[in-house]
């Protein structure tokens, strides 16, 4: 059964950490966080060239990526028969949300957030 926190002072919803629990559970491996790292030096980068960079056979890698993918902290685009992997730098810088900030810091005013 899934919680709702109650009704946060800095709120007018219900405070719900559905949608960041699938982030922080892709972010909570080494492998991944590797991945992450090597697709924030490098850019837009072919899954052929991260298995070397990560020394994973590629089923391994592919099973890694499909984790990232489905947390949105990553995109994918296909040309031809590769695949390329790059960071997505918006959902990235949005995991720590002033919103969740905010609830992690009870002794800041709403206005003093992040």
């Amino acid at each position: 059964m899934k919680k709702t926190i109650p009704v946060n002072e800095l709120t007018t919803t219900p405070l719900s950490f559905e949608k960041y629990e699938q982030k922080f559970k892709a972010l909570a491996d080494e492998k991944r966080l590797q991945i992450l790292y090597e697709l924030c030096q490098r850019g837009n980068t072919c899954v052929c060239d991260l298995t070397e960079m990560v020394e994973m056979p590629q089923s391994k890698l592919s099973y890694h990526l499909k984790i990232l993918l489905d947390a949105g902290l990553i995109t994918k685009e296909t040309k031809g028969t590769w695949s390329y992997y790059e960071l997505n730098a918006d959902e990235i810088g949005s995991l720590l949300s002033e919103q969740l900030c905010c609830i992690f810091r009870p002794n800041i005013k709403p206005n003093g957030c992040c």
